[in-house]
């Protein structure tokens, strides 16, 4: 907590969000970090203000925790991070996916084959290597992209030296090569920015960045791991 505490007070505050027109309710804090906007709220409310972006880069909730943390499920696959709970309160499928493809021309989801997305021949993949690990040995990535399929080679194990802090964290070379092949695109959004993995990954590719999170856990974690690439880039300039 203090660390992103640091994180957020060497950052610049952009303008107050203004007060959702259905609920009256103030959305949360809004943090400028280099080129990253970084919004802790409901997507939801957000999106709407936003104007349209050149690429959507993200990985939203797919509602997969009650499976992986059934009785039956080994403990090495059990998404067993935060304690009991914690997973299932924000894990639930979310409509607005569905829109996600009308707010820029190049889009990346994650998890899209849990969503009813149009036809794509561009899916990624990201594949984890090591066999019998985790709870699944690759992951899909929906996109609108006019390429062919794509495989991304990155274990587990190059996760956890990466440091991993959030139950569905995309390691930041995925990230990265995600961003390859929606260039050209200068300013990216992921509504639904956990960590900050994609923000860390426009961090080091110079790119412009808008992340949205309601979890306020990990809009701090974002915070700070998005501060951290900044600071390093001005290290090694």
């Amino acid at each position: 907590e203090r660390q992103a505490v640091r994180a957020r007070a060497n950052a610049v505050p952009a303008q107050p969000v203004a007060p959702a027109a259905d609920t009256g309710t103030l959305m949360g804090d809004v943090v400028q970090i280099g080129d990253a906007t970084l919004y802790h709220g409901d997507c939801l409310e957000i999106l709407p203000t936003l104007p349209k972006v050149d690429a959507v880069i993200t990985d939203p909730p797919y509602g997969m925790a009650d499976l992986w943390n059934a009785p039956n499920v080994p403990r090495r696959r059990k998404w067993h991070l935060f304690g009991e709970g914690e997973i299932i309160k924000w894990d639930k499928p979310q409509d607005i996916v569905l829109t996600l493809p009308k707010l820029a021309d190049k889009v990346v989801i994650w998890g899209g084959q849990f969503y009813t997305l149009p036809i794509s021949r561009a899916w990624l993949v990201w594949n984890k290597i090591i066999r019998n690990f985790s709870t699944g040995v690759c992951e899909l990535a929906w996109t609108n992209l006019n390429r062919p399929i794509d495989a991304f080679d990155y274990s587990h194990g190059q996760l956890a030296i990466e440091g991993k802090v959030h139950p569905t964290q995309k390691p930041v070379p995925l990230m990265v090569w995600c961003i390859h092949h929606a260039s050209p695109c200068e300013t990216i959004l992921d509504p639904f920015m956990g960590a900050g993995s994609t923000g860390v990954a426009c961090a080091n590719l110079g790119r412009k960045f808008i992340g949205i999170e309601i979890e306020r856990k990990y809009f701090d974690i974002a915070c700070e791991r998005i501060d951290n690439a900044y600071r390093q880039k001005r290290m090694f300039a």
